[in-house]
């Protein structure tokens, strides 16, 4: 383990953190030495971000917390053009009120993890619509354009691998890297920023922005990236069966969310504590040490951290009540998910595959239909045998709600309104 000065970079190496830094010598010597603004880029193609996105949420939290500058960048400009970064073919193109809704929606976001405001080391949310709407064309090619080797370009991963897949690249797409490089440089002139943090998949972008600030204003700029998280068996971290897992709770309830980090695999509870908890690292290593059933109980209190600091601790003390009356007494708990169906509608009735998929428990009637052939269904803790089965008001209780169940971890209440 490297001897780091800087109280930063020890706590995001013993965290689990870093993947790779250009310079992690100069840039502990900085840190160690005085204050320093770092920003991540984050662009706006949905409401919400979700659990992919948390480690380089935390990572910002973490520089915050260590006494140095944050600053959040939304990407209103260049989500008009979409990172190729990881795509195979290109994002949807979304409109000037698309990227304002998608901006509100995740500024929600960061207000659960950064303290916002005008203190030196207060964070601060900045649009990059601000500069790169109003660069003139041919100017920009002139002073910046010129510095990019097309070369160099073809061989970065976002590039390579559309071409090696036969994939078309859109020269809009083409210019993404060139705009990122060049908020790096407009960020440095306008708050001194000094350093860009983002996942190892942005390593190519940071790199050509740190070699273009070195070559229009001679600054000294640096790159830290941290690794992209897979859970144990492989998965992409923060995709379910079910979807993306957002932060945001207009698109998942508390209750999902706590469960998403009580359903962590047992290989990656410590990990997990770590990368995405604020508990301290000593905590954190008797928790790990758990063995056998007493492991739940560090997945609870994972559940329970990760929970509090997205919905707060009210909310995550309700999802683990809900649990508990759920799985050890069979009752429900106020706070699971639940949607509103008429009366009259019920009174008609509903086919079970119709009722699940409407409940989120299943993506596409195929997948209700197939859980219910399975005996994965229940309503009401009974088993669902048959998908033609036709749900009625006679299925709630007295108090107008049914309950679903996909499996043993997954419910939904239907309440009749």
């Amino acid at each position: 383990m490297t001897e780091f000065r800087s109280s930063f970079m020890r706590e995001v190496e013993v965290r689990g953190f870093i993947h790779q830094c250009t310079d992690a010598a100069g840039l502990d010597a900085a840190l160690a030495e005085g204050q320093i603004v770092a920003y991540i880029g984050f662009d706006c193609t949905a409401t919400s971000l979700h659990v992919g996105s948390l480690i380089q949420i935390m990572l910002l939290r973490r520089l915050q917390r260590a006494g140095h500058k944050p600053i959040v960048l939304l990407g209103g400009g260049t989500t008009k053009i979409g990172d190729p970064t990881g795509k195979d073919e290109a994002r949807k193109l979304l409109t000037d009120e698309d990227i304002a809704r998608n901006m509100a929606g995740i500024r929600r976001v960061f207000d659960k993890f950064l303290a916002f405001g005008d203190g030196p080391t207060d964070a601060v949310m900045v649009n990059n619509a601000d500069w790169l709407d109003r660069l003139g064309y041919i100017a920009f090619l002139r002073d910046f354009g010129r510095h990019f080797s097309v070369n160099r370009m073809l061989t970065q991963d976002s590039v390579r691998m559309r071409l090696e897949r036969e994939q078309p690249l859109t020269f809009l797409e083409f210019n993404y890297m060139v705009l990122q490089a060049y908020d790096f440089v407009e960020l440095a002139r306008r708050h001194a920023c000094a350093l860009q943090m983002g996942g190892s998949d942005q390593w190519g972008n940071i790199v050509s922005g740190i070699d273009l600030g070195r070559r229009v204003d001679d600054r000294q700029l640096y790159g830290l990236t941290s690794p992209l998280i897979t859970t144990a068996s492989g998965a992409k971290m923060g995709k379910t069966a079910q979807g993306a897992v957002w932060l945001n709770d207009d698109l998942l309830p508390a209750y999902d969310y706590w469960q998403f980090w009580r359903n962590t695999e047992d290989g990656d509870v410590g990990r997990f504590l770590r990368l995405f908890t604020d508990l301290p690292v000593a905590e954190i290593e008797t928790l790990e040490a758990l063995k056998g059933a007493d492991v739940n109980e560090a997945k609870k209190r994972l559940a329970h951290e990760a929970t509090t600091l997205v919905h707060g601790e009210a909310a995550a003390l309700a999802a683990a009540e809900t649990a508990r009356r759920t799985f050890e007494e069979g009752g429900t708990g106020d706070a699971l998910p639940t949607i509103d169906i008429a009366r009259g509608e019920l009174e008609i009735g509903v086919s079970a595959f119709d009722i699940f998929l409407r409940a989120k428990l299943a993506v596409s009637k195929g997948e209700a239909r197939r859980l219910i052939r399975s005996g994965g269904a229940r309503i009401n803790d009974a088993p669902v045998n048959d998908e033609a089965y036709t749900v009625t008001v006679t299925d709630a209780s007295s108090d107008g709600m049914i309950k679903l169940s996909a499996g043993k971890k997954r419910h939904t209440l239907i309440r009749l309104v």
